[in-house]
Parts: structure tokens; C-alpha cells; sequence
């Protein structure tokens, strides 16, 4: 099957390359040429693990391509996939969906043959209909359906859930479009994987519920923590203790300095503004973004304590600035928040982190890049751990605090437990709701 994937952003190319490994010809398409040299050059322009030689393994095997001309890639092809970007609107929250419509009138003029376009953008619900309001006025006699297909993916691992899904969620109205999806999908419904089947709008709500969710449980067991510090518990034996039960689950309940990242601000923005248009206020999402803003500030306080009140003349050391590991995506990263209060507050900051530094340079003026934690930490008043890269897991710690002008350290990730801090010569150690627990 011929498919073409519009836009090469992060979902997009990972998306198409991944078609194209179950043996579908893949087309890609952008209008950046520079991104289409750097793809037709076999570099990756996103970081994500196995992504290259994933990619260049099927452009070698001729079934996956790049081009800028949109006409030539859907040519032929039984289904368009239109996965650029919906960023937050300016001002309303709401998602901007320029970049769907401007994809989808592109598709419908230069059309020729039926063909199912595909929404796999994250879009609010109703979308779905709007493209085909957009694709029938501009092009009122091309045959056509259209579905909505959302993605699932974990930046840092997102083959193995594309490859290995949870589900897979394809909304659509009719069965001819329920037939071609599922020859893309083949793969995996040989391999029984979950496919839901639903209507266009339940697919769209799918996909904010499940990611309100997942934040809803980073926040909630980011709350707990604020808490645990006050009564005097410790957050890592009440996640386990609550992750142990099935209707709960271990997983989100990982204590820490707040939810970044292209999905989750996005997203939860969007359902409530969702809400807000439709009378039906989404007050516990809401609550969710207000809190997760808390918990960035609540970081500040917790640093600005170990420096005696004041970042003014001091220097921080600051491990890992992306949202989270294994890439290296800074969108609404805790670091833009925290990072900047800390300059701002007058201190030298050194930043080290494994694949940030290409996006942090613009992101986050006036720190001082460093190679490796070694020499980010040397003569240091502060060290903070914001991303739990494993490169930061196995430090030598005693090198580290021996090599600090003020061994302190503010574990935001909870990777270290106080006694071992101590016994490698911090003086000062912070984590996050465990205050006072050396585990």
C-alpha cells in the first residue's frame, strides 16, 4: 500500500518510517527543504533512539522516501496522513489547527482518486469534520473519507510503542475507510494488538482523556509529595504502596519537578478550553495545569533555600534540561521555568545535558554549557538533577562533592537517597517528598 505522511515533525517521521517497516511504500512530505536534504542525507533532524538506522534500513529497501511536492507523494496513495503541528493558540489556549486545514486543502487540490485522509495530529473534537468540510469545498468531486488516528507515542521510546502499541485508535464513518485502515494495520492485527474502532469524535476524545490522565497522576502524586514533606512520609513508599494496586497502577506516580514535554501542556490546555466552549468546565484538568505551574515554583523556593535565600553570586550546576530522557524535546520543559529564575536571580549556571544543548542554546540564554556533570559541578554551590538521564544514575559522587566549593545537591528526580549523599561528601541534600528519609 502506497501511503504519504504530511509533515516530518516528530509524530510524522516516526510514523512514516515505521509504515514503511511494515512494508507499505512511504512517502514523506515538508515543505522545510532543509529538513528534506538533511532526511535524503540519512540524518534524523529529531533525537530518537534506533530512529536512523530504522530509517535508513527501509530508504535502502526503497519503501521510504522524502520529498517537498505534495501532489507527486499522494499520487496513488490509498491514504494521507496529515501529522504536522498544533501548537497551543496564542492567547486562548485552544489548539491551532492552521497547519490542518492549509494540509488538508493542499491534499483535496491536488487530489486525482479516493483516498482515506488521515488525521494523526492531536486536534480537538470535531476536527475530523471541519477537514472534510475543507477537503469537499475545495475539491466537491473527489471521493473521499476521512479518519482520525491519533498517536500514542513516548518520546524515547517511540518505535517500541508504535511497533508494540498498548491500542491503536482509528476513528472513521465508514466501512470502506475501516477497510483500508486495516490493511495499514495488518501488522498488527496479525500479531493481535488492540485496534479500537470508534466514531471520529470518540477517537479525537481518546486521546486528550488518556493524556489529562496521565498528567492528572503526575500532578496528584506531585501534590502528595508537597505533602509528604510537611507530615513527615516519604513519597517513594506511598507511590509503591499505591502503585500496587491494580486499579491505580506504579506507573506516573514518580515524584518529581513537574509535566513538560509536546503532549501533556498541550493537551490539557486544549481539553479545557474543549470544555470551556461546550458548558461542560473541565475543572479537574484545569486544577491539574494550575498545580503543575505550583510545582515548578515550588522547586524554585526548594533551590533558593539551599542557597541561603539567594541565587545571587552563586554557582548551580544544573543536570539535564529536556523534558524528559531520551531526547531531546525542551517544549514546556520544567528547565524554561526553572532555569531562568536561577539567572535571573543572579547565579552562574552551568547546564549539562546528554542531547539538549542543541535546542536549550535559544531556549536558555546566559548559562554556560558544559560537556560532561564533572565539570559543570567543579567549584559549584548547588548541584540540581532535573532530568533523570541514566548518564546522571552512577556519578561518581565522592569526585563530585570533593569537587564543589558547597557539596549540596537538589536531587528534583529522586535517583539518589540522602545517606548516600552523605557518605560521599554532600553536606546538603534535597529531594523531592522524601524530607528527612535517607531512602
Amino acid at each position: 500500500m502506497k501511503i504519504a505522511m504530511i509533515g516530518t515533525g516528530y509524530v510524522g517521521l516516526v510514523s512514516g518510517v515505521c509504515f514503511s517497516d511494515f512494508g507499505h511504500s512511504v512517502v514523506c512530505v515538508d515543505k522545510d527543504q532543509r529538513k528534506i536534504d538533511m532526511l535524503e542525507r540519512g540524518e534524523v533532524p529529531i533525537f530518537e533512539p534506533g530512529l536512523d538506522s530504522l530509517m535508513a534500513r527501509n530508504v535502502e529497501a526503497g519503501r521510504l522516501e522524502f520529498t517537498r511536492d505534495l501532489a507527486a507523494a499522494i499520487d496513488g496513495a490509498e491514504a494521507v496522513f496529515i501529522a504536522v503541528g498544533t501548537p497551543t493558540r496564542r492567547g486562548d489556549g485552544h489548539a491551532d489547527l492552521t497547519y490542518v486545514m492549509a494540509a488538508a486543502e493542499e491534499i483535496a487540490k491536488a487530489a486525482k482518486h479516493y483516498m482515506v485522509i488521515v488525521t494523526k495530529s492531536t486536534v480537538p473534537v470535531g476536527t475530523n469534520r471541519k477537514v472534510r468540510e475543507v477537503v469537499a469545498a475545495a475539491n466537491p468531486d473527489l471521493e473521499f473519507d476521512v479518519a482520525s488516528n491519533p498517536e500514542f507515542l513516548r518520546e524515547g521510546a517511540a518505535i517500541d510503542d508504535f511497533m508494540k502499541p498498548d491500542r491503536v485508535v482509528v476513528g472513521v464513518e465508514t466501512d470502506r475507510a475501516a477497510s483500508v485502515m486495516e490493511e495499514i494495520y495488518r501488522p498488527l492485527y496479525l500479531r493481535d494488538f488492540p485496534i479500537v474502532t470508534t466514531d471520529l469524535e470518540s477517537a479525537e476524545m481518546i486521546k486528550y482523556a488518556a493524556n489529562a490522565f496521565l498528567a492528572t497522576k503526575i500532578t496528584f502524586i506531585n501534590e502528595i509529595a508537597a505533602l509528604c514533606e510537611k507530615v513527615g512520609a516519604n513519597v517513594k513508599q506511598v507511590s509503591k504502596g499505591m502503585g500496587m494496586d491494580n486499579r491505580i497502577g506504579n506507573k506516573f506516580l514518580h515524584a518529581g519537578p513537574g509535566y513538560g514535554g509536546s503532549c501533556f501542556p498541550k493537551d490539557t490546555k486544549a481539553l479545557a478550553r474543549i470544555g470551556q466552549e461546550h458548558a461542560s468546565p473541565m475543572h479537574i484538568t484545569e486544577a491539574v495545569i494550575a498545580v503543575n505551574e505550583d510545582v515548578k515554583r515550588r522547586m524554585i523556593g526548594k533551590l533558593q533555600d539551599m542557597c541561603d535565600g539567594t541565587f545571587n553570586g552563586k554557582t548551580i550546576a544544573v543536570l539535564g534540561v529536556t523534558f524528559k530522557p531520551n531526547t531531546d524535546d525542551m517544549r514546556d520543559a520544567p528547565s524554561l521555568t526553572i532555569v531562568p529564575s536561577l539567572v535571573g536571580g543572579g547565579a552562574r549556571v552551568r547546564v549539562c545535558d546528554p542531547q539538549g544543548q542543541n535546542e536549550g542554546e535559544a531556549l536558555l540564554p546566559g548559562v554556560d554549557w558544559q560537556e560532561d556533570p564533572y565539570t559543570a559541578a567543579k567549584d559549584a554551590d548547588l548541584l540540581v538533577i532535573l532530568t533523570e538521564w541514566n548518564e546522571f544514575r552512577a556519578l561518581d559522587l565522592p569526585q563530585i562533592a570533593g569537587s564543589m566549593a558547597r557539596p549540596a545537591m537538589a536531587d528534583l528526580r529522586n535517583i539518589y537517597n540522602a545517606s548516600v549523599a552523605r557518605e560521599a561528601g554532600f553536606t546538603a541534600y534535597e529531594s523531592v517528598g522524601r524530607a528527612g528519609y535517607s531512602d
